[in-house]
């Protein structure tokens, strides 16, 4: 994989494309810094590198070494092709079913993004009444959001039972036992947002 990127980034830093690479990094960086609504500050201390790097950095006039390119990609939490590749179609559209999905039981549960967030699980519940989903626990330290869009998701979780409405939010432990039930008479549907924490060591 770094063999790979390091003639992907050598190919593209020809004499001829040195400025057009210097513009696409830039704005590619700033990009993916204004999506994650962080400051330049806040991203050049992530990375460990001087603010005035990250704002040459964007403003498209550097010529980074490879060790900065993996810096700035690690705080990103993307990959070194994503910050230096061809800008992409502004929008790409995803018809119903396209995404993966599996079902747990009678449970249907989708993937609700195409791409992959490091860190990040966020997928659609789909429980018909009186289905029932017992939760995988996670990393420790991981923290899960579930919110509830239609009927009503009864929660077990950090010894609680708590009913989840239409509209609902509720934060708890990813790394315990925990699991969904839908006790109403209609398919409920919920979401899950899981915030991993990384393996120590």
């Amino acid at each position: 994989m770094l063999s790979y990127v390091l003639i992907y980034c050598h190919e593209a830093i020809r004499p001829d494309m040195t400025d057009d690479l210097a513009e696409r990094l830039g704005r590619n960086v700033r990009q993916l810094r204004q999506s994650r609504s962080l400051t330049q500050q806040q991203m050049a201390k992530l990375s460990g590198l001087p603010r005035a790097t990250w704002s040459n950095l964007e403003s498209g006039g550097a010529n980074p070494t490879l060790a900065v390119l993996h810096k700035v990609a690690a705080a990103l939490q993307v990959s070194l092709e994503e910050i230096v590749a061809p800008p992409r179609a502004e929008a790409k559209h995803y018809p119903k079913g396209t995404l993966p999905s599996r079902g747990r039981g009678a449970v249907l549960v989708s993937s609700l993004l195409p791409d992959n967030i490091p860190g990040t699980l966020i997928e659609r519940m789909e429980l018909p009444a009186g289905a029932r989903l017992i939760g995988i626990p996670h990393t420790p330290g991981t923290r899960e959001y579930l919110t509830c869009e239609v009927g009503e998701i009864q929660l077990v979780a950090s010894g609680q039972s708590i009913r989840v409405a239409a509209g609902d939010v509720v934060v708890f432990r990813g790394d315990q036992r925990h699991s969904y039930a839908n006790v109403g008479a209609r398919t409920a549907v919920g979401y899950s947002v899981v915030m991993l924490r990384p393996m120590e060591g």
